[in-house]
């Protein structure tokens, strides 16, 4: 397994209403020859949160060609469960449009978000998307009380599999909601009715310990998973309980095995010196990988990139 960092791609200026801050939870898709499209969260002065995207040189990761001025999908009705934002999580092409699997969230009064996952579609590659439904796909229910987000969806040999983050409690610390989420598993005929397996993948190990969102794919007949886990407290401002990104593997999609040697070192200063967290990849040649992710701030410093090759 190798290595190479790379550096910090894209930040928002905040000249856009609309965009004043945070590039998050990037993800990328092949548009044309050459070049990434990449999309990600951003903000506007009220802390809601739209999709929008960049265009960068897949030889030349750092280099940003495009800069979209406008968002492709925005935060939903009142009463919504998006009201107040919408996340990029995974996109499928799928015949002549781009799935869009998205985090929408409200706000909580006691634990400041619930969270739940909407379906988009786009037909102009990505310029645009609209919503196949106002609702969710994917809410709290019996198995996952509290709420669900941030999936990763892979479609194989007839059907659809889902690894997502559900939230299995929340508690106060340092006088702040903090949410404790283990990866869980899905699946689905058609993309849109899905089926919850009640299995989890990837659990937060102790009282201090977290994980975020799911990046799966497939190679030499095995399942990988990159994500980023975190401490419960003072994660916000100190690296060492900080997010960090780690990634597991498995023979099923289901049962996986954690610390497979990738040691990702956080810089020892700048944008991605707290948290490195929000992966998601996009494959150059067979084994090798673009990795996108974000550093501090929940991507509020912006997303950058390392190649990873297995």
């Amino acid at each position: 397994m190798k290595i190479t960092k790379g550096g910090l791609i894209y930040k928002p200026k905040g000249n856009f209403p609309w965009s004043r801050s945070h590039a998050q939870v990037p993800f990328p898709v092949k548009i044309d020859t050459n070049q990434i499209r990449v999309f990600f969260s951003t903000r506007d002065n009220k802390n809601r949160s739209a999709v929008s995207f960049i265009d960068i040189d897949e030889k030349d990761p750092s280099r940003v060609i495009y800069v979209h001025s406008k968002p492709c999908l925005e935060y939903g009705e009142l009463g919504c469960f998006d009201e107040s934002g919408v996340m990029p999580s995974w996109l499928v092409k799928d015949k002549n449009k781009i799935l869009l699997y998205y985090t929408g969230w409200n706000r909580s009064e006691s634990a400041s978000y619930r969270l739940a996952i909407g379906l988009a579609e786009s037909r102009d590659n990505g310029l645009t998307f609209d919503r196949v439904f106002k609702g969710p796909i994917l809410e709290r229910g019996p198995e996952d009380p509290i709420w669900v987000a941030q999936p990763c969806v892979l479609y194989e040999k007839g059907v659809w599999k889902m690894w997502y983050l559900a939230c299995q409690k929340i508690e106060y610390i340092n006088n702040h909601p903090e949410p404790f989420y283990n990866v869980k598993y899905a699946t689905s005929p058609d993309g849109i009715h899905w089926k919850k397996q009640n299995k989890v993948c990837i659990g937060f190990d102790t009282h201090t310990d977290a994980i975020g969102r799911p990046c799966v794919w497939k190679s030499n007949n095995r399942y990988f998973m990159m994500h980023s886990n975190r401490k419960a407290d003072d994660y916000r401002k100190i690296a060492s309980a900080g997010y960090r990104l780690e990634m597991s593997a498995s023979a099923d999609g289901i049962h996986w095995r954690k610390n497979l040697g990738f040691k990702f070192k956080k810089s020892k200063a700048g944008w991605d010196k707290i948290m490195n967290e929000y992966s998601a990849i996009f494959e150059t040649a067979p084994n090798k990988y673009i990795v996108f992710y974000n550093g501090y701030g929940f991507g509020k410093s912006g997303f950058g990139y390392f190649i990873l090759e297995l």
